[in-house]
């Protein structure tokens, strides 16, 4: 209630009860006499919105690079870039500390290392990896990270979170995309293609890495036309 009256949303007061709840467990673990951490309920929390892109806008960003930027290591660096968020389904901090030894240029499958330090396969799409293989080759520095910044005071340092969601927001803009565009929304536009093209949600959530079902099971209810042709069967 104090945290309500303090303004925090429902969002942030659970994560707030659920350090009490892993509080208590560790006294009565010790025995010490408290309150059962199950007795703590979590406040209901809205549905998760998706933001996702369709394949219209999600060609429109793809061809922003080589529109709308002339120097051609950078063209080709932001085009490799937004392939594999779109192509993998890779988190953000993924994506930066990938390294040029991770990724065989000969082979879609490279592992990263995600949440909780869980390693997990990523596969990328040839459309992803042929953006790499020209963005490696019009490489000349020696920088072992994959996605490096080409500014003068940062060159050959891996890009940070900050650097790849301007990126994504500019090429956005640059497309005419209206809606309020991140990476993350990528990665979104990845998984719902998946659902969308039938792919097993079990499959999905261990593409994306997800730890729970639950999670994955946001993509479920954003297309409704697939719902429908399911349907359909029944008239088939």
């Amino acid at each position: 209630m104090a945290l309500h009256k303090n303004k925090l949303n429902v969002k942030t007061i659970n994560y707030h009860i659920v350090a009490i709840r892993a509080f208590f467990r560790f006294v009565l673990k010790n025995d010490i006499d408290c309150m059962s951490p199950d007795k703590l309920e979590l406040a209901k929390t809205p549905p998760r919105e998706v933001n996702y892109l369709d394949e219209k806008d999600i060609e429109k960003i793809l061809a922003a690079p080589g529109e709308h930027t002339k120097d051609e290591v950078k063209q080709a660096r932001d085009f490799a870039i937004l392939q594999f968020l779109y192509g993998t389904g890779l988190r953000v901090t993924e994506l930066i500390t990938l390294q040029k030894k991770d990724i065989k240029l000969d082979s879609n499958q490279f592992s990263v290392v995600g949440k909780w330090s869980k390693l997990r396969s990523v596969f990328a799409t040839k459309h992803a990896i042929n953006a790499l293989k020209i963005y490696t080759k019009l490489r000349k520095d020696t920088s072992p990270y994959l996605f490096i910044s080409l500014s003068r005071n940062g060159f050959g340092q891996h890009l940070s979170r900050n650097s790849i969601e301007d990126i994504v927001r500019k090429y956005a803009a640059l497309a005419g995309i209206s809606k309020k565009v991140s990476p993350h929304t990528l990665r979104h536009s990845f998984a719902t293609a998946l659902i969308r093209k039938g792919a097993d949600i079990r499959a999905v959530q261990t593409l994306l890495g997800h730890a729970s079902i639950t999670t994955t099971q946001i993509y479920t209810h954003v297309d409704d036309k697939h719902l429908q042709k399911v349907h359909d069967l029944l008239d088939a």
